[in-house]
């Protein structure tokens, strides 16, 4: 009794018609994740920052602090 000889001939075309849906598929999947799972609820976070953001105040709170060495304190 003989083994088969293996099928070489077409065998990547019949590999790839299996596999590169399967890829295509996976990839649309973590791709869309990441979309929700990430961005989303970054660039929420980030809106949700700035809503309530005052520049001008942090502004003084690092100045008075001497954060700045090119501006000095304001003596009130």
């Amino acid at each position: 009794m003989s083994l088969p000889k293996p099928v070489m001939r077409g065998l990547l075309g019949k590999r790839l018609r299996f596999h590169l849906p399967i890829a295509f598929t996976l990839s649309l999947v973590a791709a869309i994740a990441f979309k929700y799972g990430v961005t989303e609820p970054r660039k929420k976070a980030y809106a949700d920052f700035y809503k309530h953001y005052d520049a001008t105040k942090e502004f003084n709170t690092m100045k008075e602090a001497g954060i700045f060495e090119s501006v000095r304190p304001s003596v009130d």
